[in-house]
């Protein structure tokens, strides 16, 4: 080898070096669960459409944004105690989100409620964080009724919405997520255990009774996701195809409901 392919070989490794050191400093800001993107945006959707629409939603939206960002990191510095890593993230998304959440306090104290409520909900997150078991099915459904529980502040906000239905929402998102995190572990985690595949076919057939009973055209949708709880996991899926697909999911489960409610 002679020295000029010795020397582009030399800046070939220094580049990918240099590249894989910004992907890792980047990681630390960018939450990796493809599918709690979904998760974070449909309830917000679901209350606006539940509710009448104001300019205050959307400030309202980016601080339940950036809570999410600053969530991340917190939880990391916890699960894996590297303060130097994850510092950085912490501070910055928290000088971001500060003056949302002072801004939205001042104009609807009543929003101060619901901070209680999503500290009581993180507090087990953090513990499963610490035990370094986050993949916890309890620790899942915690952090799916937190997410969920958004729909709620979009409606006080938006101050013309019909609270049966919004709860109604409320419950058909929490079942419909907590079946998303029992057919995820089917496909990744446990996709071996035939116990769980089981008991995510039972419990979605449960929740197309749930969905009939709500609103009976709801089982259509419901069926869909029946059929991928019994089909998908028979591939090798990958984590980020996973999470994608969920977004589809998502986004067929928000036309339905805006097709039959609104």
């Amino acid at each position: 080898m002679d020295d000029e392919s010795i020397n582009r070989s030399h800046k070939d490794n220094t580049h990918c070096e240099k590249r894989i050191k910004i992907l890792k400093g980047i990681s630390r800001y960018i939450p990796n669960q493809h599918g709690a993107w979904a998760m974070l945006i449909l309830p917000f959707l679901f209350g606006l459409a539940a509710s009448q629409g104001e300019f205050i939603h959307i400030p309202l939206f980016v601080c339940w944004f950036f809570i999410y960002l600053f969530s991340f990191p917190v939880l990391q510095w916890i699960k894996t105690g590297n303060r130097e890593r994850y510092r950085k993230p912490v501070v910055v998304y928290g000088a971001i989100l500060l003056p949302f959440l002072v801004s939205l306090v001042w104009v609807k104290p009543g929003l101060i409620w619901y901070g209680v409520l999503l500290l009581f909900f993180f507090v087990a997150n953090m513990y499963y964080a610490k035990m370094k078991n986050e993949r916890a099915l309890l620790n899942d459904i915690a952090a799916i009724i937190l997410f969920c529980s958004f729909i709620y502040p979009v409606i006080h906000i938006g101050e013309a919405g019909d609270w049966r239905i919004s709860t109604k929402l409320f419950l058909l998102l929490v079942a419909y997520f907590t079946g998303t995190a029992l057919y995820v572990k089917t496909i990744i985690r446990e996709r071996k255990n035939i116990r769980y595949y089981y008991a995510s076919i039972l419990y979605h057939l449960i929740i197309v009774l749930f969905a009939a009973w709500i609103k009976v055209f709801l089982v259509i949708p419901f069926l869909i996701l029946l059929l991928r709880a019994i089909w998908l996991p028979k591939f090798e899926l990958k984590a980020k195809q996973v999470g994608m697909a969920e977004i589809g999911f998502s986004l067929m489960l928000y036309v339905s409901v805006l097709f039959l409610y609104f």
